[in-house]
């Protein structure tokens, strides 16, 4: 079994990103600048947003944190994300959420400038990864393509089964996975809460991607030996034992599965930081006008 180490891998195409925003600069050009807009005060955003924060200034980015209140209108908040989109001096930028009840997620997203949306969420860049046209691939997925493609582990005709059809996870990485692609040309089966008995498709998985959000749910009778296990799942279990008051959970039971895995990512460890690098790929694309020119 190996342990594929999504933090390592995470710092090494960082490295990477600094040594092309060295190069910018060298040639006069100016740094990328990433924008995050938080609303109100939620644990996990503000972890999230705080990653980003210190990405940015790993590689060398600009980055730009803009707060509101979780009593902000809807208006007000589609003005912030017009404002972000004409503002030159911001390469991209992303609007984290949740965000209160009140706002329409949906509005927002399809607000963001498609040449803006990093995070690549809005309708144009998802039609785009669909017609395998240049596009910002929503961060998780494309993190997931990146770990397989740096462990130089073979899709090709390969049976991947994607545990959730979520727009952020499941649906855009099935689209992915099946694409002609070098990481690709696999045959995927899209497993969610309405499946039934779900074991009996995991099971033949060369590759399975367990992204449902629900702790622990894959055990090791639902994987074949040998398959290649993606953990996308970072739920806050209460843990009195720890420091926080809580630790993160996986979907797949790692101490179960491990031994019957080929390749599989840890929580945390494993996917969670190629996601905030993924923005950072995406962020350098857009200041360097390689998707839309």
């Amino acid at each position: 079994m190996i342990k594929i180490d999504g933090k390592q891998t995470a710092l090494d195409i960082q490295k990477e990103i600094a040594q092309e925003v060295e190069k910018i600069k060298a040639n006069g050009g100016k740094a990328p600048h990433l924008a995050a807009v938080l609303v109100g005060n939620d644990g996990a955003s503000e972890t999230y947003v705080g990653h980003k924060v210190k990405a940015c200034e790993r590689v060398g980015f600009e980055s730009t944190l803009l707060r509101y209140d979780d009593t902000i209108s809807e208006d007000e908040l589609l003005k912030v994300v017009e404002d972000l989109n004409q503002n030159p001096e911001i390469d991209g930028f992303i609007v984290q959420f949740p965000v209160p009840k009140h706002i329409s997620e949906t509005k927002i997203v399809e607000h963001i400038a498609p040449e803006k949306d990093v995070d690549g969420l809005h309708p144009i860049n998802i039609g785009r990864v669909a017609k395998n046209l240049p596009a910002y691939v929503s961060a998780t997925p494309q993190g997931i393509l990146t770990l397989l493609e740096r462990y130089q582990i073979d899709t090709s005709g390969k049976h991947c089964v994607v545990l959730g059809r979520s727009q952020l996870v499941g649906r855009p990485l099935s689209i992915l996975l099946s694409q002609k692609s070098d990481v690709g040309n696999c045959t995927v089966t899209v497993c969610h809460s309405r499946t039934p008995n779900v074991a009996q498709f995991t099971k033949q998985a060369d590759i399975l991607v367990a992204a449902m959000g629900i702790p622990a749910f894959v055990k090791a009778d639902m994987v074949k030996e040998g398959a290649i296990v993606i953990d996308v799942g970072t739920t806050r279990v209460p843990d009195a034992s720890r420091k926080k008051g809580f630790r993160l959970s996986g979907d797949v039971n790692f101490a179960e599965v491990a031994e019957k895995s080929s390749y599989i990512t840890p929580v945390p460890g494993g996917v969670g930081p190629m996601t905030v690098t993924s923005l950072l790929q995406n962020t350098l694309l857009a200041a360097q006008k390689k998707v839309y020119k």
